[in-house]
């Protein structure tokens, strides 16, 4: 894979669970944020931060977005909180080209829905059961350092049918003990932008110590991180309707 140099992801996390609970805190003391980003950075290549939803504007202000090429996202229990205007500020900043990680729960965020265009619903059961993680598309960026398959020993089951458009890449399906399967790795293209949702990461579990998960989410934040476009206008400036061409001169 051509690498980047010093790729900056933000990681955003509700950050409440692990303040309500002490059996969540114990797994990750400084929250899922502070763990996801400590993995990130132990990369020569990536520079991660963090925000969370309690801060002012949730941590996502314009300049803060304006210097993230990849925003990682977890949410469970306050999606209605998150305000609509960070929601449009997000969106838009993937259009352009900011790179975005959607992680376990945050199926039902605000922004995932709206960059889908459906309800991202699915089949759900918190057994602690096995999950097995197939790799699908082996030759995929996401996919690289991984074997055939790795498992989690203890995982919250999703399963189908999961309300999202067919995904332009898929780089892992999920099966879990009660016999049940799931698109848990889930590539899509918005604007110029990358989008990568990825089930695992419930909150109750060391989902995220797990060494081939922190490796999925190092090659996400590379596979994710924006793609020079040169020509391209800001999409976010753009019209509504297209300004007209010059006719066309047909010789004879």
């Amino acid at each position: 894979m051509n690498r980047r140099e010093n790729i900056r992801v933000t990681v955003w996390n509700e950050f409440r669970h692990e303040k309500a609970s002490p059996e969540i805190a114990r797994i990750y003391p400084e929250g899922m944020h502070a763990t996801i980003a400590q993995a990130l950075n132990a990369q020569p290549d990536l520079r991660a931060g963090t925000a969370t939803l309690d801060e002012p504007e949730h941590g996502l202000t314009q300049a803060v977005l304006d210097r993230t090429d990849v925003l990682f996202w977890w949410g469970h229990m306050a999606h209605p909180e998150v305000s609509d205007a960070v929601v449009d500020r997000v969106q838009q900043r993937v259009l352009n080209g900011m790179g975005l990680v959607v992680l376990h729960s945050a199926h039902f965020s605000k922004i995932f829905r709206r960059l889908m265009g459906t309800n991202c619903s699915l089949k759900w059961r918190e057994l602690g059961e096995l999950e097995r993680v197939w790799v699908t598309l082996p030759s995929h960026p996401i996919a690289e350092g991984l074997g055939e398959y790795f498992e989690i020993p203890h995982s919250e089951m999703y399963g189908e049918y999961f309300d999202i458009p067919q995904p332009d890449e898929l780089v892992f399906v999920s099966w879990f003990q009660g016999g049940e399967v799931f698109r848990g790795g889930s590539c899509f293209y918005r604007g110029r932008g990358r989008i990568f949702y990825f089930d695992p990461g419930h909150e109750s579990f060391p989902i995220y110590h797990q060494p081939e998960v922190q490796r999925v989410l190092v090659n996400a934040a590379r596979w994710a991180a924006p793609v020079p476009m040169e020509g391209f206008r800001d999409l976010a400036q753009a019209p509504h309707h297209p300004e007209p061409m010059s006719p066309i001169t047909i010789q004879p």
